[in-house]
């Protein structure tokens, strides 16, 4: 071996040796960074778990209780990261780290925009928000029940069982319907009578069943009201409004309303008033022979004629 391999070996030897040195001086300081870290995360979590327990059980606005626990539990575990990087010994690391996540969020911000998006109007919907947890409200044409917020989404679940995640970026920005903001609602249906009918009768008695309907809204704000809505080929068309009250959405608006169109048409057969079919109307033309009828008569009334014969 030449004096210059061999000066070079004694160079990597000895390069190996120090940073081995200097891993072990600053390992019990990696160690107790990591512990750092690990009892940051625990406390995170056991903070969150006493808030989730003691406020969010008697917080009035449950989606901003929810949405804050997640906030806590994150801030908490980057500050655990970020002491346990200057125990360890790794300011410049941290600072670093800082500057990096800086720019980064810059380039992401561009590559990620939905993503983005989503998460800063998460932060907006928790502070302000035209929805509570467990109001019903329609974004577009997805319809249901509001079950959390979330950074980037929420959730509702439809009438039918589907859980759908809308992201918060469309429900920041497109119209929101919520059906049950104030507790009420309006429902209609149509109901049609024969033209031979008394229209001020049928409204009497549709009105006397929405006066005194027990689960009906009946107060000074709340009108319920029957009104004449079209004049159908076969029918006096009727359009019933009527309020109930939202707590339970699908109780209240399909239930009951299925409910008042039952009662609706059975008092009006019991009063004689008629409920017909639509009529169809068929015309010859000119040019068109007629169409030949027979009247097909009851076997009974044959069996009888034949006897008396």
């Amino acid at each position: 071996m030449t004096t210059a391999q061999k000066s070079t070996t004694d160079k990597v030897q000895y390069s190996i040796e120090t940073y081995y040195n200097n891993f072990l001086e600053i390992l019990p300081r990696i160690a107790l960074g990591i512990l750092v870290v690990i009892i940051g995360v625990l406390i995170a979590r056991f903070l969150t778990n006493i808030y989730k327990k003691r406020i969010l059980k008697k917080a009035e606005d449950p989606l901003m209780a929810r949405f804050l626990a997640q906030a806590i539990k994150i801030i908490f575990i980057l500050i655990a990261i970020l002491l346990a990087l200057q125990v360890a010994g790794l300011s410049g690391v941290a600072t670093g780290i800082l500057t990096a996540a800086g720019g980064a969020a810059i380039i992401l911000g561009f590559a990620f925009q939905d993503i983005g998006k989503n998460f800063l109007a998460g932060i907006i919907l928790a502070f302000n928000r035209p929805f509570n947890v467990n109001d019903t409200i329609m974004v577009a044409d997805l319809f249901g029940k509001v079950k959390a917020l979330n950074f980037r989404y929420t959730h509702i679940k439809t009438p039918n069982g589907r859980d759908i995640f809308i992201p918060n970026s469309d429900v920041l920005t497109k119209a929101v319907e919520n059906y049950t903001a104030d507790g009420f609602y309006r429902n209609e249906f149509i109901v049609g009578i024969g033209y031979e009918d008394n229209i001020e009768e049928a409204k009497n008695v549709i009105n006397h069943i929405l006066d005194t309907h027990p689960e009906i809204v009946h107060d000074d704000i709340h009108d319920n009201f029957v009104i004449e809505n079209e004049l159908a080929t076969s029918t006096v068309n009727l359009k019933v409004f009527f309020w109930v009250e939202t707590l339970d959405y699908r109780k209240a608006s399909r239930i009951l309303r299925g409910l008042i169109i039952k009662k609706v048409k059975e008092v009006l057969a019991e009063k004689g008033l008629n409920l017909p079919a639509d009529i169809m109307e068929l015309k010859l033309y000119g040019n068109e022979e007629d169409i030949p009828l027979r009247v097909r008569k009851d076997p009974r009334d044959i069996a009888n004629n034949f006897i008396s014969k």
